[in-house]
């Protein structure tokens, strides 16, 4: 379990902190407390003749303000115990252990104070934390915590403290809830000369906790986030069933830990079964996984494939195996395709991506692929392995989820939200080439006739003639969208006079204007187009549409099937 530390690398070394034996013993607590130690030395003419601690602390009696200013030689503890330097941090455990002691004094050599170590610092250094991890929070907890009313004074707080060598109590602060008060609080508390205080008014909350059924590691790692020493333990329940700290992880951790080593030692050959049993393990979620796996050698030549695989590319193992990976191309990725996915592998050590591949029948499938690069303790790539899904029908879905969201479901042409995004572009793109756009209303004349008299399915399918009708009179940037019912728009993109727009304009109530056939009879309608054009008509995807939808009715109101352009004066349809 222990580092093989010696106790020069732990401890806390450069300048001690000393003071003279008729320093009072508020100023010493005061200076232990402005350099957050948990001991100061007491020295006199170069010696050491003492050590005061946080421990010790505790048997100030703050209902007398005058012992605060007695001399810090008359409680002090002496003489100081001292260990070597180079001991090793398991040896000076056992020290700590046997002694009782929180605090011992580093010496090197010739027996001159170097350093000083505390049980907190080998909590820190001792090489814990396996032993944090296997063992539970609940099984560090000494005995129930020391819970005291808010309203006691400090003074019985600390005697009580004294009493039971308890480094920490618990406040009971009412309705405020819980605090704490330390063996560092009470140093602080003294360096302030502060009266006989009621205990709730000095504590600190809130009350930071861990479940006893954490591991001690957890316990450590929120105490050193924290910068704390003590957290309060609570069961299921959230009631507070003990106080830990780093002299709690460190106590009977040393034999604790070498039992779960002999327990360890005894259960090796039960470890290597279960791994023999982990391995079959293995192989059998691999023959039953539903992604297909296939591993290659160095030379990516196939070593390995699983069913799934088969059942995926239509290859058994005795037809991929030996052959290239290429056996699944599809053709449809080009060189520089097949370079990225190798430098990442050679860069990164994986690559995941899409890929279009085919199997044995031919067919084409896309696959959503993981490579990844296996290196032995080197770091040399010995083997990869490929784990791959079909995500054919994935892509179709989103396909139709795009279809159904950006295309109108009856006629196939752009709705209204892939029109304004379009339109949006196409303004941008005017903008910066100092262009015009234009923007066509149609409304088909009389369309709620036809459906009145041959039916919705007559109508359904004139809107089906009538969208593939101006399909092929529009160039390849221009769009055709439909707002619903029967009405649409046309975007015309980049054009370079409006009498480009009167073209397009007549062209479309010439096409519409013929005889739709349906089921063998004529079916006859007009169109009324409203035009506005940017920048002329508006800025915007807004003062355009709205440009145009007026002109429509404008063109409606002058007799029908015939187009208008918007004039700021021409006005706005309900």
């Amino acid at each position: 379990m222990g580092q093989s530390l010696p106790l020069s690398k732990i401890m806390h070394s450069g300048l001690l902190l000393q003071c003279r034996p008729e320093t009072t013993v508020a100023e010493a607590a005061a200076r232990m407390s402005e350099h957050n130690v948990s001991s100061i030395l007491v020295s006199d003419g170069g010696n050491i003749v003492g050590i005061w601690t946080e421990h010790d602390a505790l048997a100030v009696d703050f209902s007398e303000p005058g012992r605060l200013e007695q001399p810090v030689s008359n409680v002090m503890s002496s003489p100081v115990l001292t260990l070597p330097y180079d001991m090793d941090i398991g040896e000076a455990a056992m020290a700590f252990r046997e002694s009782g002691k929180r605090h011992f004094l580093v010496v090197d050599q010739n027996e001159h104070p170097i350093g000083i170590v505390s049980q907190t610092d080998m909590a820190l250094n001792q090489g814990l934390e396996p032993y944090l991890r296997l063992r539970e929070v609940r099984a560090a907890i000494p005995h129930p915590p020391i819970v005291v009313r808010g309203e006691m004074p400090l003074s019985d707080v600390a005697r009580l403290m004294h009493r039971h060598h308890a480094d920490a109590v618990v406040v009971d602060c009412g309705p405020e809830g819980l605090g704490i008060l330390t063996e560092r609080d009470i140093v602080r508390l003294i360096g302030r000369h502060t009266s006989n205080t009621h205990a709730n008014l000095l504590a600190t909350r809130p009350l930071l906790t861990v479940n006893e059924n954490d591991p001690l590691i957890q316990a450590r790692d929120i105490l050193l986030e924290h910068r704390i020493r003590h957290l309060a333990v609570v069961n299921d329940d959230d009631e507070v069933t003990g106080l830990i700290g780093y002299n709690d992880m460190l106590s009977g951790a040393e034999q604790l830990y070498l039992n779960d080593l002999r327990q360890a030692l005894e259960q090796r050959d039960e470890a290597l079964a279960r791994s023999r049993r982990t391995l079959q393990l293995a192989e059998r979620v691999i023959e039953s996984s539903f992604e297909g796996i296939m591993i290659t050698d160095s030379n990516v030549k196939i070593e390995f494939v699983n069913p799934a695989f088969t059942y995926l590319t239509g290859y058994p193992p005795e037809e991929a195996i030996g052959k290239g990976p290429d056996l699944l191309s599809s053709g449809r990725h080009d060189s520089e395709f097949y370079q990225r996915m190798w430098q990442s592998l050679k860069t990164q050590g994986y690559w995941r991506g899409e890929i279009w591949n085919r199997r044995k029948t031919g067919e084409l499938y896309l696959e959503l692929l993981t490579i990844t690069a296996i290196t032995d303790d080197e770091g040399n790539t010995t083997h990869y392995a490929g784990l791959f899904t079909d995500i054919t029908q994935n892509r179709k879905n989103e396909e139709q989820i795009r279809q159904l969201a950006y295309y109108d479901a009856l006629t196939g042409v752009p709705n209204r939200r892939l029109l304004e995004d379009r339109l949006e572009h196409a303004i941008r793109h005017a903008h910066r080439k100092s262009c015009r756009l234009a923007v066509l209303f149609l409304d088909l004349d009389h369309f709620k006739t036809v459906n009145d008299t041959h039916g919705h399915a007559t109508g359904d399918e004139l809107l089906v003639q009538f969208t593939q009708r101006v399909g092929e009179c529009l160039r390849e940037d221009d769009t055709l969208a439909r707002l619903g019912g029967d009405e649409f728009i046309v975007l015309l993109p980049e054009i370079e006079e409006p009498e480009d727009v009167r073209i397009v304009a007549e062209r479309l109530i010439e096409l519409n204007g013929r005889p739709y056939q349906i089921d063998g009879e004529p079916v006859q309608v007009g169109s009324s187009i409203g035009v506005s054009i940017y920048p002329e008509d508006g800025c915007t995807a807004e003062e355009l549409l709205q440009g145009a939808d007026a002109a429509m009715y404008r063109s409606k109101r002058d007799g029908r099937n015939l187009y208008r352009l918007f004039t700021p004066d021409t006005p706005q349809s309900a």
